[in-house]
């Protein structure tokens, strides 16, 4: 079943424009989720927002935005106030500039969604965007307004839709070199270079989203499917620590150990 739009507006370009539909890349919709509980009585335990200086409870209507400008000093702001100000790109991706796809590192990439004609007499135009972006492999740059605040986006061809990322800003993005500046001061040997790619094609495989399963995810599900069966809960097994020698792994001997190991497990050709 196809997934429901949570976002209708329009793709614009200069004077092409049409009506497009958007839902988020991912969902966690599947993932176990936990309630507070009161443990003597079983009861949950609910969130409420209270008042910090009296303790009494605020009502919804009551709550408002405050950007603190000082100790005890706020500039409130009512919600439709914040959601006027990127009134512009509430409804529409008006594409403001195109830049190389392979020029935007990954690390500016936040969150991800598809992105496609919302019906039948926008599939032209749509596809003359995406197929424009695929030939020259540029991505759109735009600015949208999602979960209430707006962003830079990326628009990508992908398929016969694209998908559009929403971007980090410049200052969310931590400079790395002073964390890495003497992360490769020491050079690792020929040999153990050598031995760490034979390594690393021993356990080369072709992608598929099984190799990134959820095994806490697995477990807990395992666990509570006992409990509800009054079954006593396993212990997980403990991960051995890799011997060490003066307290210094070492290299060689770990390297030539995981290649015989490789060797024993790999599967017949």
């Amino acid at each position: 079943m196809a997934q429901r739009a949570f976002w209708k507006g329009y793709l614009k370009l200069s004077l092409v424009t049409c009506r497009v539909a958007m839902t988020p890349a991912v969902t966690e919709s599947n993932k176990l989720r936990f309630h507070n509980m009161n443990r003597k009585t079983g009861n949950r335990v609910v969130n409420q927002y209270v008042d910090a200086e009296t303790g009494k409870p605020v009502d919804d209507e009551d709550q408002v935005k405050g950007y603190a400008r000082g100790e005890d000093d706020y500039v409130l702001f009512e919600d439709e106030e914040l959601e006027d100000v990127g009134l512009e790109s509430t409804r529409t991706i008006d594409i403001e500039s195109f830049v190389p796809q392979s020029s935007i590192g990954w690390i500016w990439y936040d969150s991800p969604h598809f992105l496609a004609p919302a019906d039948k007499v926008s599939e032209e135009a749509f596809a003359v965007i995406r197929e424009a972006m695929r030939k020259t492999q540029t991505g759109g740059i735009a600015r949208l307004v999602l979960y209430r605040r707006e962003h830079s986006v990326l628009l990508v061809p992908r398929d016969n839709g694209m998908v559009v990322w929403t971007l980090r800003y410049g200052d969310e993005v931590r400079d790395a070199d002073p964390f890495f500046a003497k992360s490769g001061e020491e050079a690792p040997a020929a040999r153990a270079k050598t031995m760490m790619k034979k390594l690393v094609e021993a356990r080369l495989r072709d992608w598929t989203p099984k190799l990134v399963q959820d095994p806490v995810e697995e477990r807990l599900h395992e666990i509570i499917a006992m409990r509800s069966k009054k079954s006593k809960r396993s212990k997980p097994k403990e991960t051995p620590e890799p011997e060490r020698k003066n307290n210094v792994i070492d290299i060689m001997e770990a390297l030539r150990r995981s290649l015989a190991s490789e060797k024993k497990t790999a599967p017949r050709k």
